[in-house]
């Protein structure tokens, strides 16, 4: 039985993945999952709403370090640079979880429904880096547009880092907003 609610969570969620990936996401429970886990099913949704949400279990922790660097940035650095940054302080996170993450990825492209809760989920990290944008006088509609930018760019890299770690996080994120600069200034 996990000792710390941490342990638990991350027991619950390698479960998942696991019989996810042996029965595929619909013919999986939740109950399945907790008892995979050695938990029982009030454990495991004390740690989650429901079976989608136990791959999404970092959201917070990512858009915390995203909003922390865009409102420590000066107000006079550009937008992109203040994007890039932030996104360049996700690197440990992405980099400590990478064994869970790439499968957790190949089964978030198979599965629609989890395409969904992802496309969600960034969706609500672009709302908050651009609230973050407003804060620092940057007008609605510009902080909206260089938020999705900002998250298209992140996707991108991040992508390209579970295809090959090799070149590592940080050199996929600058490269990939590298890409946006260049194509900006080709209009």
């Amino acid at each position: 039985m996990p000792r710390s609610g941490q342990e638990a969570r991350h027991r619950l969620q390698q479960a998942a993945l696991e019989l996810f990936a042996e029965n595929g996401f619909d013919r999986t429970t939740t109950a399945e999952i907790a008892a995979r886990a050695g938990v029982n099913d009030r454990t495991f949704f004390r740690h989650f709403p429901d079976k989608r949400e136990v791959l999404f279990g970092g959201e917070a922790e990512l858009r915390d370090l995203l909003v922390a660097s865009v409102n420590s940035s000066a107000a006079t650095d550009p937008v992109l640079d203040t994007l890039l940054t932030a996104c360049l302080t996700t690197v440990e996170f992405h980099d400590s979880g990478r064994d869970f993450a790439r499968p957790r990825h190949a089964l978030v492209v198979a599965t629609p429904e989890l395409r969904e809760r992802e496309l969600s989920k960034m969706a609500a990290l672009a709302t908050a880096v651009a609230e973050s944008l407003q804060q620092r006088g940057i007008p609605e509609a510009r902080s909206r547009l260089a938020a999705q930018i900002g998250m298209a760019a992140f996707v991108c890299a991040v992508d390209s880092w579970y295809d090959d770690p090799s070149p590592g996080l940080a050199a996929l994120l600058r490269l990939a907003f590298d890409d946006v600069a260049s194509i900006s200034s080709s209009r």
